[in-house]
């Protein structure tokens, strides 16, 4: 299976219309626009997934740089999302560490 990322789209872009780019080399599998989660908008970015890697590769010589809705695409082999290091929490830590100045008990 071959993961592709389609930068630069529009936001005007739909998943039909970036299907039908990716069909004219190989069957597509799914299609999946990038939304911003609180407003709901298209975030200019997107993932094709292909089954055959042969396919996927001639998707992405083919259409890196061709044109969708007047913007060139950015067409590659999605890489593994890295790891931003784990937890929650953040900011400032509570406790009672560190020396005091100017503080009375």
């Amino acid at each position: 299976m071959k993961n592709i990322f389609v930068g630069n789209l529009s936001f005007g872009a739909t998943e039909d219309s970036v299907r039908r780019m990716f069909e004219a080399h190989g069957t597509v599998d799914r299609v999946s626009i990038v939304t911003d989660r609180d407003t709901g908008q298209a975030r200019g970015f997107g993932f094709v997934e292909m089954s055959d890697n042969a396919q996927g590769d001639a998707a992405i010589a083919a259409l890196n740089g061709a044109d969708l809705d007047g913007r060139a695409l950015n067409v590659n082999e999605a890489r593994p999302k890295e790891d931003r290091g784990g937890g929650g929490g953040g900011g400032r830590g509570g406790g009672f560490g560190g020396p005091r100045r100017n503080n009375r008990y």
